[in-house]
């Protein structure tokens, strides 16, 4: 035998030896070359038992600025176990590694979510964060089918490794038992089981030594910061919390009788919204930020007392202020003050455009519907709501199956569907839910903690000054104030949708990583 035969023989049984076990295939894609594993390497010190599938692993490449990030993708279940041993659910998750990494002790690990309740990771995972994205038109709007994927340049990939979890209910995570659903279907139950997934991972996959960030979108804004405390609680310190369209006291969103506090919390955004839309006078108009602060200082004095004042509002300043309403918002007055002076979001989204025959949205004002009929109060659907579902629910299906080779038949639960009974927000003792006193104490017990806010200036779901509001009430140490990083990007609810705010919030939180990590 040559020594080039030879040379080829060695390297033939290497290669055999390595990926013994393995089926192969190599595809060719627009992130490079696609390599596709059904067994993953074994997993070192854990216990599972026979009934549990290996994770599938997948490796793949992706061009990030001047670099090329090779990395890995393991999807797969993970068992949550009972104190007696049962396993009671099984949490779907998908996790983006980088190959070639010599120290996993330096390299931070973030674990990322989304809302709902009942949502599924995918927006953050296929929107943001990923290193494949869904094609959106730039602005964010609905794109013609059939839909894309493309490769994302501001992943998130290059600062961290990113594990995407689907919580009981969501995705392709279920209950073992249709009874155990309502275990995990709350507010204390969703925190728990998410937490010992954590705890599970960071066992299975060594990574106890790894600086740790949470990142939430809207409901899992509420996940992460009741988290940030109840981690801190099992001996799991976070570096830092990423918090993008923020609810953390339910007080703030709920129109509910007798709570005015969400009627001046909501007021900015319509502002905003009715700024975007050209609904304003020319000298509100023209400078956006200065506006704004008008009316923010409007709501926290003139516009709070009057609500409070209730029917004991003298008629006079019942007229000024619907006057103020309607200027700010670039609604009638008349229907300011057939509203009460309160405006209902949906009330407000319907009235906004409708001599145009057109509606806003709640999860991102900037995007326009239409309805059968202009007479009705409220708009038959959330347009914002529509431009995402499809593309997002389509291009997620194809991905996990064809790129990362996790074959199955069940349904992947986007968006409340798995959600099998309501949702209990716990006892707060004040008749609404309100975490942000866990992330008081997820600071005071871990005062190297820094925490992230990413607020988008045409959100109607989650609205940036109840965020502010919010932060402002936490009774926060003083000296840890300045470890809050307040961001706003000129978009909605999943600002990320706008080419431009990707590109934004990819830097700030790329800033934000960076500081976290310094003591």
């Amino acid at each position: 035998m040559s020594s080039e035969d030879k040379a080829k023989s060695d390297f033939h049984n290497i290669i055999t030896e390595e990926l013994a076990g393995f089926s192969v295939d190599l595809k060719k894609s627009d992130t490079g070359i696609l390599l596709s594993a059904s067994l993953t390497e074994p997993r070192a010190k854990s216990e599972k038992s026979d009934s549990e599938d290996e994770p599938i692993v997948t490796h793949h490449q992706i061009n990030v600025g001047d670099r090329t990030l090779s990395y890995k993708v393991t999807t797969g279940l993970m068992p949550i176990k009972s104190e007696e041993g049962e396993t009671e659910a099984n949490i779907f998750f998908m996790a983006y590694t980088l190959d070639s990494v010599t120290n996993d002790e330096a390299r931070p690990l973030m674990f990322s979510f989304n809302g709902g309740p009942g949502s599924a990771s995918v927006w953050l995972h296929m929107g943001a964060l990923g290193p494949r994205r869904v094609a959106m038109l730039p602005d964010g709007n609905l794109p013609p089918p059939p839909y894309k994927l493309e490769d994302n340049p501001a992943t998130w990939l290059d600062k961290t490794d990113i594990v995407f979890i689907d919580p009981v209910g969501t995705g392709f995570s279920r209950p073992t038992k249709p009874e155990y659903g309502k275990k995990f279907w709350g507010l204390n139950g969703d925190i728990e089981s998410v937490g010992e997934f954590i705890r599970l991972y960071l066992v299975r996959y060594e990574r106890w030594a790894s600086p740790l960030f949470l990142v939430g979108e809207s409901y899992g804004t509420t996940r992460a910061s009741g988290l940030a405390g109840h981690l801190v609680e099992k001996g799991i310190a976070l570096n830092g919390v990423l918090l993008v369209s923020t609810v953390l006291n339910f007080q703030t969103l709920d129109f509910a009788h007798g709570n005015d506090l969400p009627y001046s919390l909501f007021l900015p955004t319509y502002c905003a919204t009715a700024w975007y839309h050209n609904k304003l006078s020319d000298d509100l108009q023209s400078d956006f930020k200065k506006t704004l602060a008008e009316v923010e200082q409007f709501c926290i004095t003139e516009y709070t007392v009057a609500l409070a004042k209730g029917d004991a509002l003298a008629a006079e300043e019942r007229d000024s202020i619907a006057e103020r309403v309607s200027r700010y918002t670039g609604v009638s007055k008349e229907f300011v003050l057939q509203s009460n002076l309160r405006l209902n979001i949906f009330r407000f989204c319907k009235e906004l455009l409708r001599s145009e025959n057109r509606t806003v949205g709640r999860l991102d004002s900037r995007l326009k519907g239409f309805d059968r009929s202009t007479t009705t109060p409220e708009p038959e659907f959330d347009p914002s709501m529509t431009a995402i579902m499809p593309p997002y629910t389509s291009m997620f299906n194809h991905y996990v199956r064809a790129e990362l080779g996790y074959k199955s038949d069940v349904e992947y639960h986007i968006l409340g569907t798995g959600i099998k009974s309501p949702w209990d927000f716990g006892d707060s003792g004040n008749g609404y839910a309100n975490v942000s006193e866990s992330l008081r104490m997820a600071f005071a017990k871990n005062p190297y903690m820094k925490v992230f806010v990413a607020n988008g200036y045409y959100d109607l779901a989650t609205p940036y000054f109840a965020t502010i509001y919010t932060l402002a009430h936490m009774e926060l140490e003083p000296t840890l104030k300045s470890h809050i990083t307040v961001a706003d990007y000129e978009a909605g609810h999943m600002m990320y949708i706008n080419v431009d705010c990707l590109k934004k919030l990819k830097k700030d939180v790329a800033v934000f990583i960076d500081k976290a990590l310094k003591p």
